[in-house]
């Protein structure tokens, strides 16, 4: 089977502390000209061989054919003549990880789409890579999503803007979408078909648009699916949830597995269902490497580009051991045997209605859900792959992962097509992707931000962000401190108590205030809360201990000096009470960690 020949990769990866990460390229103030390249633009439109394109500064500043625009004097020219130059791609639903910077860009992706779980991270790290601090394509966030969790599982101490709220009400709803909006978010996303009526989620999208923001969602049921979130005024169904389950034949129990329902697939309700989703300009987001792992017609091919990846030493140094091990571990848990065979017409189906919604005039997006069991940038190729399989036009599919996509997020006047006066993200390969869109990982040059990225792994790459899965919090383990407070004080909610004479209680830390700072900032006071704090308590800043006034068991006041706010960098906050310790089973008498934003200063 397909996994079993990615199960003999053969490279470990090594888990390494980098400090320092390349610049996008050195800096040229040189206008740079793209000449004698097919242009295939974007927009969908015969391509134009022979073209001239020239770009000042960020910007696309003329495009043309060659001999009808003018060169400028001194500029810096790149010989393009028998490859073919198109928009840089997009990835139109990741899950940020601080390591993807690089692996995106070497593969041609200069923009994601983030689903919504970064919080205040996902921010500072969208302003760093605009500034062009960190090496990364453009990201557009959600920062954090409505639903997709219960409400009782929620503490009372997240921040508010974080994930996975669950508001009680349409009032509740409609100021947790207003709070993110004040915040900087890229989209509105609803991250579950449950929680929400239909008319909240109309609210919440028509104030989406109303700021010129996307609203995103994946109506799973039971309460809400394509029908209800297309008639909500969702611009994007991620996963394309939702779908399939509407789609089942009449008398067929609708099950928990999308090739099961597609298996199932009434064409009469996916006509009609297309039908909708085109009136109401709904575009989906497939996710088959997500879905379907196993069932693609070129898995294999794909997995010897994906080995020939991992075994890069340099790649190796800063991709986690972790994210190799989930990598294999999703690649080889593949469908075997009787269910193979039983889900197959499901994944025929599921082809066949892409196709259907394409043909129809339906945007179908290219997004890998690309997290840690898929290789970032890889996963964009991989899906178009996919649906070119599912016979959908190399022309299309380059659409659905440039276009389509910017016009989702409200960024189609600045990018995801070749026009002058954008921003100048393009993709250089050596073959023709309309032949075969596996053409798209024959890259030549990618051009980000109006420079010619230096391609390839480099051992040093490394953000001062970092950030990854559930420690992008700005406090982490807070469930962990309820259940603390709770062992503490016998159930009891006062945190107020004084201590054991001769013993610490295991500290926590529940929220700081503030949360960031802009490098070069003055010294300022951080106000720690949480509980379990004792006259012996220390704090240390980025494994520093530093000044702090004990101001009760429950509040801390922390001095950090302007030298500690120097340079931009998201840094660790914990608590340590001395020994002896009370209740020793709660730890080392080291709190939870809180974690403090320095933003670079622009």
């Amino acid at each position: 089977m397909a996994g079993n020949a990615f199960s003999r990769l053969g490279a470990v990866c090594a888990l390494l502390l980098c400090t320092t990460s390349l610049p996008l390229s050195a800096q040229d103030t040189r206008a740079l000209v793209i000449q004698g390249g097919t242009l295939i633009d974007g927009n969908g439109g015969a391509p134009l061989p022979n073209s001239l394109i020239i770009i000042e500064g960020n910007r696309i500043a003329a495009v043309g054919a060659m001999g009808q625009v003018a060169i400028p004097d001194g500029a810096q020219v790149l010989d393009a003549n028998g490859k073919f130059v198109l928009p840089g791609l997009w990835d139109n639903q990741t899950n940020y990880r601080w390591f993807f910077g690089e692996l995106n860009l070497t593969q041609g992706v200069t923009s994601t789409v983030d689903v919504g779980n970064g919080e205040e991270l996902s921010l500072a790290h969208r302003e760093a890579v605009t500034q062009g601090k960190i090496r990364g394509p453009r990201t557009f966030v959600g920062v954090g999503h409505l639903g997709g969790g219960e409400a009782e599982d929620l503490t009372g101490y997240e921040t508010s803007i974080g994930t996975r709220q669950v508001p009680q009400s349409r009032e509740e709803m409609l100021a947790l979408v207003d709070r993110l909006i004040a915040a900087g978010t890229d989209m509105i996303m609803i991250h579950d078909g449950e929680h929400f009526p239909e008319e909240w989620v109309r609210d919440a999208c028509a104030a989406a648009h109303e700021a010129d923001r996307a609203c995103i969602m994946r109506p799973d049921g039971p309460n809400m699916y394509a029908i209800e979130a297309a008639r909500a005024g969702v611009d994007a169904l991620h996963h394309s949830r939702g779908v399939d389950p509407i789609l089942v034949r009449d008398g067929v129990t609708v099950v928990n597995n999308v090739l099961d329902n597609f298996t199932n697939m009434d064409d009469t309700k996916a006509e009609e269902l297309i039908a909708l989703l085109i009136a109401e300009d709904v575009r989906l987001v497939p996710n088959f490497i997500h879905e379907t792992p196993g069932y693609p017609r070129d898995w294999e091919r794909q997995e010897d580009v994906l080995r020939l990846a991992l075994e890069n030493r340099s790649l190796q140094a800063y991709q986690p051991q972790y994210a190799y091990e989930e990598l294999v571990r999703f690649r080889t848990n593949v469908d075997t045997g009787e269910v193979r065979a039983r889900r197959l017409p499901g994944f025929e189906n599921m082809k066949r209605f892409y196709r259907m919604f394409d043909a129809a005039g339906g945007k179908v997006l290219v997004g890998g859900d690309t997290n840690v069991s898929k290789l970032s940038g890889y996963a964009v190729h991989e899906e178009m792959e996919i649906l070119q399989e599912a016979g959908i036009s190399p022309m299309h599919i380059i659409m659905g992962a440039t276009k389509w996509g910017a016009e989702v997020v409200r960024k189609d006047d600045e990018l995801g097509t070749i026009e002058a006066g954008k921003l100048a993200d393009l993709l250089i390969v050596n073959s023709d992707p309309l032949q075969d869109i596996w053409n798209l990982r024959d890259i030549a040059h990618v051009i980000f931000n109006g420079a010619d990225v230096e391609l390839g792994f480099h051992a040093s790459y490394d953000t001062p962000f970092r950030g990854d899965g559930e420690n992008m919090r700005v406090v982490e383990d807070l469930v962990w401190t309820e259940l603390l407070k709770e062992a503490t004080f016998n159930g009891g909610g006062n945190a107020t108590r004084p201590p054991a004479p001769n013993a610490s209680p295991p500290p926590a830390i529940q929220q700081i205030a503030p949360i960031s700072a802009v490098a070069g900032d003055p010294t300022l006071i951080l106000r720690l809360t949480g509980f379990n704090f004792v006259q012996g308590s220390r704090v240390y800043f980025d494994n520093v201990s530093v000044p702090w006034k004990w101001i009760s068991p429950t509040e801390l006041e922390v001095t950090l000096d302007a030298n500690l706010l120097a340079r931009a960098g998201r840094f660790d906050i914990v608590v340590r009470n001395p020994a002896p310790l009370e209740l020793p089973i709660w730890g080392d008498g080291t709190s939870n960690k809180a974690h403090f934003i320095v933003h670079f200063r622009n």
